[in-house]
């Protein structure tokens, strides 16, 4: 009595229940290692199929498939992902109604009839069951269909609700998806026989006039629009779990992606975000949730809500089990030991693949390469009339089309059955079998490999309820093509097709997809240029609504980065428990609220710019042609949260004393920055929010600088750049202070040699590459300007590409001249120090006269300053030189040196290469910390088609500029960056008219014989990107001694 039945620990001991039998592990990383093989291979008694489960699709389709009595879960989920060819098979389900008829899922781990009370009358289903946050992340296009599918049931069964306008813009794209372009009375005709809403009469004029403005838009896109305007509703994926908190107040709790949410009615009014929670567990019919200490406060720190019945606590609590794994862990946890004597509470874990495995094994394994075409899943009803008769006939046809050994075609013991509650006519769905007689109607068709002897796959093994959107194959050998209804659909239908693949199609039947992959190649690149040419002309024209774009996609790369802290590198130091409590709960306690304020702020810029589109709404455009109010609403939330950026100071400090003093936290830091996800050095992250309200800064000085004082917008961007300043003028030192440490940690773990660089009263001033004198001749070297010394390192061969200090000299005392004459060497001076005297050569008179200037400058602080350095280098410094102070240092280089020197920028390695250290040994320049600052605030995000100098088309590719580097992704989703492009050494430039574009907007970059052409949408973002590069590799610090003084005065202001 009294025990604890279940429970489930959150972020300590992820995914593991504490004092519990734990089931044996099962990997699902790869077809074929996973729980239906080892099913499977279990010795059955008999071989009968003598259970018949009927289970109905998403499409409304009832299947029953014929099972074996002891048949596990896993085995049946299985069959049905097998018999729909579903890749993407873990974000779905099996769901059922038990004997109190609520809905539960179907476990993996468990015989089906121990789970199905009354399994030959019950009906099943197949349902979505974890929802991401972005539907961008699904991979595959027959995934996003399916989940429409799942959008248009919540609607129906009225779980997804929301306003009139709303839902009747859900049913407009669903109409696109299933019936083509508008046609009022077919359209009429169409929603009396089907019913999408309860009520739906009310709002019928609404849905037509949103059918009318989608007139050429293909069933993918209208697939994709409902799932980008279902996700930003509140009520989107949740399910509903009745219950009561401690004073008896009726409650409704769900789970999400985010954590466990409590609703009153359909209001949100709270959630425990899974980095709040430490621990979940159930107690007969008593959920509990115990929070962090400091998340709690003064308030109690285990919630307690009361549920129905034990059966539905336990119920809610495995779903929150499963939703906590799938999104926030990186693999399945391990399962532990048996116990050997007993065992207490439940045994249930997770058993699929988790999302980030899920994603990684898509995209890793090639299984994307199977390409659809994406039909409209239903035809007009006077095809449907004239037809009917035909279609009895052909069915037959059809079957013997398919192809062999297909998975379509798989010996899955599934027959069809039509749903009583569906009407008798039958619509028909065309499938192609030859061009020059059949047309595919079908929402998605498999296309076969090319090396497959097979007649090609008409469709998938299903028989479609009348009047269902789902697949069916359906062959019309009488039917030639021309017929003038055919004819019509042909030219309404397009698909989408995975540019991995190169299928040759008819003209009439090509379409885009915003879904397609935006790599592509040269032969998918002219239809990129027609798309982007129509956009330009269907889009706002108006530089605000560039200014605003700009906002949402610098605010989109921003999120991305602080996911970098709050979801990869929080699973990395868990899963290895490599961090104190204390520690983390410095960091995330800090970072968490500003993640979550700026997921909120994300979804209003993207709602505001799809009305500013005319996407949604058209009639209330004016209203919506401005950016200023959400700023002005956001910039003063944002002000509530600068507690937290004070403590980023404290957070970077203990950070870097732990990862001294903990081997293992150093191990994990290390191996983290290594993955591909930390695309930059991890502290540099934790600087972001405090940078990007320099960002904010900026955008809104431009704002307020393109409105005239009498336009709407005016106010609230001044009044919105006014909270900004306050902010940034409160945080500047703080700023200023946290960049130091950041470079002094970073050069830390590159540089071998040193102990504590990072001692108080250090700053950083510049970074590059010269050549030293030698014994041997000029030896490339890399120098580190500090304001109390100047560290020399050559680049080392081990794996870890680190530069290994070769000597250092104190500044007290230190005189810098210029001796070309005297050695014969261009661009060449003398630095002499108390210690040593060495000679060094730059690779231009402009970086000589860049070192000398900051050298100078650093002598004559250190003169004025009162510590002595002496002290700290005697501490910090190894491999110290006893060489006599009067003569010229000529070094004996080693084999190590000589071979470390003619290292080249395509060698890769196990250590970061795109720290700017590494960018300017390859490229023969230096850095200033002035550059740097410059660089933080001449950042950008943004789609750029990009063509290399010898290439024919264009790619689409998602493109961020940041830390004097070009990152590339496939598309704004994606976690980490396909390739990345240094611009230190890069010239920004118009093309000539001998490069032979003849495009607008096109700038080049050129570094020797490297050329690279990238196309911006419109005039303000080509001339913003001109900008930021500009300004960050030529910087006016980066260029000042070109410039006469009057002149450099004037650029710095």
């Amino acid at each position: 009595m009294g025990e604890i039945e279940g429970t489930y620990r959150v972020l300590q001991t992820p995914g593991s229940r504490l004092g519990v039998q734990k089931a044996p592990g099962v990997s699902t990383l790869e077809p074929g290692q996973n729980l239906s093989t080892a099913m499977a291979s279990l010795p059955a008694k008999t071989h009968e199929r003598d259970l018949p489960i009927k289970i109905k699709l998403l499409d409304n389709t009832v299947e029953v498939l014929d099972i074996e009595s002891k048949y596990y879960g896993q085995t049946l989920l299985t069959e049905v992902y097998k018999h729909l060819n579903l890749i993407e098979s873990d974000y779905f389900g099996i769901e059922f109604q038990n004997i109190q008829s609520y809905w539960i899922w179907l476990e993996p781990m468990k015989p089906v009839i121990k789970q199905v009370r009354r399994p030959k009358t019950t009906m099943l289903r197949l349902a979505v069951k974890f929802f991401p946050p972005d539907p961008g992340q699904l991979q595959e296009e027959y995934t996003r269909y399916l989940f429409a599918l799942q959008i248009k049931r919540d609607l129906a069964e009225e779980r997804l609700t929301c306003s009139d306008n709303t839902a009747a813009l859900l049913v407009s794209h669903l109409l696109q998806s299933e019936i083509g372009d508008f046609d009022e009375s077919e359209d009429r005709e169409h929603l009396k026989t089907n019913q999408y809403l309860p009520n739906q009469e009310r709002i019928e004029g609404k849905i037509l006039e949103f059918h009318r403005k989608h007139v050429g838009q293909t069933p993918a896109e209208s697939d994709f629009q409902v799932l980008e305007i279902a996700r930003k509703l509140e009520m989107y994926g949740i399910r509903f779990h009745l219950a009561s908190d401690r004073e008896g107040t009726k409650i409704n709790l769900a789970v999400s992606h985010m954590g466990v949410l409590v609703f009153q009615g359909n209001t949100k009014i709270n959630t425990f975000n899974w980095s709040k929670v430490r621990k979940l567990s159930f107690k007969r019919k008593r959920f509990l949730i115990k929070l962090h200490p400091e998340v709690c406060g003064p308030y109690q720190d285990t919630l307690e809500f009361l549920l129905g019945s034990r059966d539905e606590c336990k119920n809610f609590w495995k779903i929150c089990v499963e939703y906590h794994t799938f999104f926030r862990l990186f693999d399945q946890p391990k399962p532990k030991a048996k116990a050997v004597f007993f065992t207490r509470g439940s045994s249930f874990r997770y058993s699929g693949r988790t999302q980030k495995q899920l994603v990684d094994y898509i995209k890793d394994s090639g299984m994307k390469k199977t390409p659809y075409e994406r039909r409209h899943s239903k035809a007009r009803a006077s095809t449907c009339a004239s037809n009917t008769n035909m279609l009895k006939q052909s069915v037959p046809f059809t079957e013997d089309l398919r192809t062999p050994g297909s998975p379509a075609s798989a010996a899955a013991p599934f027959h069809s059955v039509h749903s009583s509650s569906t009407p008798p006519t039958v619509l028909p769905i065309f499938a192609e079998t030859s061009p020059s007689s059949l047309d595919t109607r079908a929402p998605y068709t498999r296309i076969p490999e090319k090396n497959t002897a097979a007649p090609a796959e008409v469709g998938r093994k299903l028989m479609q309820q009348p009047g269902s959107p789902m697949l069916q194959g359906v062959g019309f050998g009488s039917l030639p093509v021309d017929h003038p209804q055919l004819s019509s659909l042909m030219l309404k239908s397009s698909l989408g097709l995975n540019p991995a693949f190169k299928v040759n199609l008819n003209a009439a039947g090509q379409g885009s997809s915003p879904l397609l992959s935006p790599v592509l190649s040269d032969a998918g690149g002219a239809r990129i240029e027609e798309d982007d040419e129509m956009k330009r002309k269907r889009y706002p024209t108006d530089k605000a609504y560039f200014i605003a774009k700009e906002i949402l996609a610098t605010e989109r790369t921003y999120l991305k980065d602080l996911e970098v802290i709050t979801v990869w590198f929080r699973s990395a130091v868990i899963k290895e428990n490599a961090m104190p409590e204390g520690l983390m709960t410095l960091l995330f306690s800090n970072i968490d609220p500003i993640y979550e304020f700026h997921r909120g702020f994300l979804k209003e810029i993207e709602q505001r710019l799809s009305l500013w589109e005319g996407k949604t709404n058209a009639h209330m455009k004016g209203d919506y042609q401005r950016i200023g109010d959400v700023m002005l609403r956001n910039m003063r939330t944002l002000k509530e949260f600068t507690s937290y950026l004070q403590k980023h100071d404290e957070v970077l400090t203990e950070l870097e004393k732990a990862t001294k003093r903990l081997k293992k936290l150093e191990v994990v830091y290390k191996e983290f920055e290594l993955q591909k996800v930390c695309y930059l050095p991890f502290n540099t992250f934790l600087l972001k929010p405090i940078q990007r309200l320099l960002h904010y800064k900026l955008i809104l000085g431009r704002l307020c600088k393109h409105y005239t004082a009498e336009h709407r917008d005016f106010a609230d961007c001044r009044n919105a750049l006014k909270e900004v300043v306050e902010m940034t003028s409160q945080l500047q030192h703080s700023l200023i202070r946290l960049e130091n440490f950041q470079k002094l940690t970073e050069l830390q773990h590159d540089l071998i040699g040193i102990d504590n660089l990072t001692a108080p009263g250090r700053e950083f001033i510049r970074e590059g590459c010269l050549y030293k004198l030698t014994k041997k001749g000029l030896q490339q070297r890399m120098f580190f300007l500090f304001s109390d010394m100047l560290l020399y390192t050559s680049k080392g061969v081990t794996g870890t590409n680190q530069f290994k200090i070769h000597g250092h000299l104190p500044l007290h005392g230190m005189l810098v001249e210029e001796s070309e004459n005297e050695w014969a060497v261009p661009h060449c001076f003398t630095i002499y120090s108390a210690q040593k005297t060495i000679v060094v050569a730059a690779s231009t008179r402009l970086e000589m006269g860049k070192w000398m200037e900051d050298l100078n400058m650093a002598i004559e602080m250190a003169k004025k300053s009162t510590e002595k350095s002496g002290m700290l280098l005697e501490n910090s410094v190894c491999n110290r030189s006893n060489r006599s102070s009067d003569e010229v240092s000529l070094e004996q280089e080693s084999e190590d040196d000589i071979h470390s020197s003619h290292s080249s920028l395509d060698r890769q390695s196990h250590h970061r290469a795109n720290t700017t250290m590494h960018v300017c040994w390859y490229r023969n320049t230096s850095v200033s910390m002035t550059d740097h600052s410059v660089a933080v605030e001449n950042q950008l995000s943004g789609y750029l088609l990009r063509k290399f100098k010898n290439s024919n088309g264009w790619q689409k590719l998602w493109v961020v500029f940041t830390n004097f580097c070009l990152f590339f992704y496939k598309t704004h989703q994606d976690d980490y960056p396909l390739a990345s492009l240094p611009l230190l050494g890069y010239t920004v430039s118009s093309p000539v008219e001998a490069d032979g574009i003849q495009k607008d907007y096109v700038f080049k970059l050129q570094f020797k014989s490297h050329v690279y052409f990238f196309r911006a949408e419109s005039k303000y973002t080509f001339e913003r990107w001109m900008e930021v590069i500009k300004r960050a590799t030529s910087s006016p610090a980066r260029s000042s001694l070109l410039l006469p003084k009057d002149e450099k005065d004037s650029h710095t202001d």
